[in-house]
């Protein structure tokens, strides 16, 4: 089963969406982006809410242009579940259920049939999520659209069920639309992640292209490579790049980049802090610096560092344990590595054009 998006577009007054291309086979496809980027309007699009100014969705080869909703076999679960809310469970899961042996593997797996004679009104959050999961999945669609359906939960139960509904989700064997505005929800639950802005996608592809080779400078900033500058390239050889940046020279991959002005990006998490007693190669990009300030965030610490040769500090992420081993204390001297490998060059006029 395969859904086609192509050249789909809408505009009103106050906002355009598109032209969007994309693909979706059997996977999930996570949609990221900023609140007001279009996400809901793209769902709304495909599943026949809103009509297109111009464009065409598919689904499994058949054109979904001018149908109705009901009959586009498109099942679509609202943020906050959109229940019925004067039936109970069960006549809310066998609306438009396709068959009874259907409705008893749905509830079974999830985890809602001892719900079945409850009122919508008696349910939590995590409860009325699955419910609505149960019922847009009893109809049998071939397509299912997802709009932020863990966005109103604690996050206890946000934690726990996004994995469940990712197990859940993968066995499904149809394409999958997850809209989110959470970057881990995003990986957490997509095969490939497409991220948006402005009503256009500007990058898609698998969780590691997008977080690691950010295609554009919005895509780096919204994904969390915060450590992002520009810099000059002084030399192109056959092992990539020389770049120029403040008093210092650093080696990079080329990845086809064409402009003497370029930016590069290099995720805090990759950025790697050397003991004083370390031996090192200078072709790790190595740079001497101070600690400007440490911010103890639970699960990690962030580490602001002042190189001794650039103007802009650095971002390094460390897990709480390997920060409580290296001691740190604001202004210690230290010495960290950018390794070429880690580095991600976006040439200047993708990053202007936006």
């Amino acid at each position: 089963m395969t859904l086609e998006i192509s050249g789909l577009k809408a505009a009103n007054d106050a906002f355009t969406l598109g032209p969007i291309d994309l693909t979706v086979d059997e996977e999930i496809l996570s949609v990221l982006g900023p609140s007001g980027c279009g996400k809901t309007t793209l769902l709304s699009l495909v599943a026949g809410i809103l009509d297109a100014d111009a464009g065409t969705v598919h689904l499994n080869g058949t054109d979904l242009t001018g149908l109705p909703p009901e009959d586009r076999g498109t099942a679509y679960v609202f943020q906050d579940g959109a229940l019925f809310p004067h039936m109970t469970v069960r006549e809310n899961v066998t609306y438009a259920a396709d068959s009874a042996a259907v409705v008893d593997e749905l509830t079974e797996t999830l985890a809602v049939a001892d719900l079945m004679d409850r009122t919508v009104g008696t349910l939590s959050g995590g409860e009325r999520q699955r419910v609505a999961l149960a019922r847009a999945l009893a109809a049998r669609p071939d397509a299912l659209l997802l709009d932020e359906p863990l966005a109103n939960l604690d996050a206890p139960i946000k934690r726990r069920l996004r994995f469940e509904l990712r197990d859940f989700l993968s066995q499904l064997d149809i394409p999958v639309v997850y809209v989110t505005h959470d970057q881990r929800q995003a990986t957490t639950m997509g095969d490939r992640i497409a991220v948006m802005r402005d009503g256009t996608v500007r990058q898609a592809g698998t969780a590691e292209e997008i977080f690691e080779r950010p295609a554009t400078r919005f895509v780096a900033e919204f994904t969390g490579s915060v450590n992002l500058f520009t810099a000059d390239v002084v030399e192109r050889n056959d092992d990539g790049l020389t770049l120029g940046w403040g008093d210092t020279v650093l080696d990079a991959p080329a990845y086809g980049v064409e402009s003497d002005t370029v930016w590069f990006c290099i995720r805090p998490e990759y950025v790697m802090l050397l003991r004083e007693d370390r031996p090192v190669d200078e072709r790790d990009n190595v740079l001497r610096g101070r600690i400007r300030r440490r911010v103890y965030q639970g699960d990690d610490y962030v580490v602001e560092f002042q190189p001794d040769a650039v103007a802009d500090p650095i971002e390094i992420r460390l897990p709480t344990p390997v920060y409580e081993r290296l001691s740190l204390d604001d202004r210690d001297r230290v010495r960290v590595s950018l390794k070429k490998r880690a580095i991600h060059v976006v040439d200047d006029a993708r990053v202007r054009s936006e």
